[in-house]
């Protein structure tokens, strides 16, 4: 690769190489209070799909050790979102040391409220929410489980808030560029707080599951063992790779962590929400 740098976030180490320098210089910016390691778990490359579409409407392939030979290239001008879609692909189809939840982290002393769900669920925008609440930002994409310990290893990546989630963005926070347009529609991503970084080696213990969905009247709902193991499964990139160790950590988080599920219609609903969770524990 032409252009590359290496970061380390939480646990993970990564390369991240690239055909151009700009999506290297704007991982760079976002990434730039993150630790560089001296070698990488994974690595990312951003390829020009053809040797001319490096510079004729250049044109983005994700690759690295984990790929999806059928994804479809972005435009240059959304390079930062092919890196960060990299980075999610690793560890989505290549991490084993830690059962994965598709989930937001946030923490309170020294325990952790894991909240999971769908895109647009709203999780991302409530952990930005939470962290400027004075609760710690663990993680936005990615709940890492440690088999043996249950604990929750911290993987603060930068927040991605799409579409009307920009409005929340805190004024003096450290911002990516706007990428317009996406698959996924407006994207900007939020760096993580530097205290945040700093206390990305220590783990919480998770002592609440939430699933959020936002826009809808609010509402809870205590949810039985069985419907909770089936939407954690599901919220799981590699429970079923991780075989016997991943079958008895997701028993021992669901046995002993209770699931609630809830509804919010704006951002501070969802706040409170969370808060008198949190005091009725």
């Amino acid at each position: 690769m032409r252009h590359a740098t290496i970061l380390r976030v939480g646990p993970v180490g990564y390369r991240l190489g690239s055909d151009w320098r700009a999506p290297i210089a704007a991982i760079e910016a976002l990434y730039r209070d993150y630790p560089k390691p001296d070698f990488a778990d994974y690595t990312v490359r951003l390829e020009a799909e053809h040797v001319w579409r490096r510079w004729i409407r250049p044109s983005v392939r994700i690759g690295g050790d984990y790929r999806l030979p059928e994804a479809a290239p972005l435009p240059l001008g959304q390079g930062l979102l092919a890196a960060e879609l990299g980075m999610n692909l690793q560890m989505a189809l290549g991490h084993r040391r830690h059962l994965l939840l598709h989930a937001a982290v946030v923490e309170r002393d020294g325990r952790a409220v894991i909240m999971s769900g769908i895109s647009g669920a709203g999780k991302s925008t409530l952990a930005l929410l939470l962290a400027q609440q004075g609760w710690r930002f663990l993680s936005d994409e990615f709940a890492l489980i440690e088999p043996d310990t249950g604990l929750v290893v911290p993987f603060p990546r930068p927040v991605s808030l799409k579409n009307e989630s920009l409005s929340v963005i805190p004024a003096g926070s450290r911002v990516g560029p706007l990428l317009a347009g996406t698959p996924k529609g407006d994207i900007r991503h939020v760096a993580p707080s530097v205290e945040a970084l700093a206390a990305m080696d220590r783990p919480a213990k998770p002592v609440l599951i939430l699933f959020p969905r936002f826009g809808f009247p609010a509402a809870t709902r205590v949810l039985p063992p069985a419907e909770s193991f089936v939407r954690l499964t599901q919220a799981s990139t590699n429970y079923v790779a991780l075989g016997e160790a991943g079958f008895r950590a997701m028993v021992r988080l669901r046995s002993t962590v209770p699931a609630i599920a809830f509804d919010y219609p704006d951002g501070p609903s969802g706040v409170a929400a969370v808060e008198a969770l949190w005091a009725a524990l």
